[in-house]
């Protein structure tokens, strides 16, 4: 097969591209998600497939779609951040745009990039990736292949519970990872923090206007770097909570590695150092024993849409 259009859809975007067989992403598009309205985001992906396939000979699309996706790789059932509800999503974008068209959860899409051409590429066996985003997406790939569960579904990390009764997660349940280690969370400990403790929160509130209800992720990484108590402690919170989950992973899977990705990540060790430091804490007691190393991603924003596009071939 040659060239392939993966689509990565998020909360808030559409990314389109156009992907060889190396990974390389040869063209890219963007569309901004109307995340409540299915039908409008439909059409959105369609505009994005139908402008990239109109410039390139493509043979079939990938799409990774942030929500549970069925064993077909075709409805989406369920999507904590969109309104997609028992969606028919292959049947109605193979209509629109005569192509073959497979689809996967956008963590699933994204570890397989990694897995396949980023910072997993020389794990012969196993390999976790927890993208840190608006939410916390995940992947798992056990002897090179995409863990996908009986119905599906499996591999949704982000909803483990790390705190029971916690606070409430999109899916439904309470105390979700993703209420804890996502760039939502970082925000909303931002925010805590920065009215219980303003005179911390110099810088922050600065960015902000002096709103700590205007406060957004971007200030808050902005404030952190130049030295802002509160925004250095917003980031401490969520690594700590992620370390946990990844030394949880450790004790089930045992993998190879373990890839740190998705936006948040561009905020480097102020979050992968709390993140390392939690994550070995709470393994201090394996002692001698071997344990998956922590990486951060390499394939940055596109990891979803290389991923898509790759899977597409499969």
């Amino acid at each position: 097969m040659g060239l392939t259009i993966g689509v990565d859809i998020g909360g808030t975007k559409v990314l389109g591209g156009v992907v060889d067989s190396a990974g390389d992403v040869l063209a890219q598009t963007r569309r901004d998600t109307p995340a409540e309205d299915p039908a409008r985001t439909a059409d959105r992906i369609i505009e994005v497939i139908r402008e990239l396939a109109a410039s390139h000979p493509v043979d079939a699309v990938g799409i990774g779609a942030a929500g549970w996706i069925d064993a077909t790789r075709s409805i989406v059932q369920f999507a904590p951040n969109l309104a997609w509800r028992n969606e028919p999503l292959r049947e109605k974008i193979t209509a629109a745009v005569g192509l073959p068209v497979v689809v996967e959860n956008d963590g699933n899409a994204a570890t397989w990039a990694e897995f396949q051409f980023g910072a997993g590429r020389d794990a012969d066996n196993s390999m976790v990736l927890f993208t840190v985003g608006t939410g916390i997406g995940s992947g798992i790939v056990i002897h090179g292949s995409l863990i996908r569960g009986t119905n599906g579904i499996a591999a949704e990390l982000g909803h483990m519970t790390m705190v029971p009764g916690g606070h409430p997660c999109g899916c439904g349940r309470l105390g979700c990872l993703e209420q804890y280690a996502s760039g939502n969370a970082l925000v909303r400990f931002a925010k805590a923090d920065a009215r219980e403790r303003p005179e911390l929160a110099e810088q922050l509130l600065g960015l902000a206007g002096g709103d700590p209800d205007a406060i957004r992720g971007p200030a808050v990484t902005q404030a952190a770097r130049l030295g802002d108590t509160v925004a250095i402690g917003a980031f401490e919170q969520i690594g700590r909570w992620l370390g946990v989950a990844l030394a949880d992973i450790v004790q089930i899977l045992d993998p190879q590695v373990i890839v740190v990705g998705g936006g948040v990540i561009d905020a480097g060790d102020l979050l992968m150092k709390p993140a390392r430091a939690s994550y070995e804490e709470q393994l201090a007691q394996r002692g001698r024993l071997p344990v998956a190393e922590v990486r951060p991603a390499l394939m940055g924003n596109l990891a979803g849409v290389v991923g898509a596009a790759d899977l597409a071939r499969v």
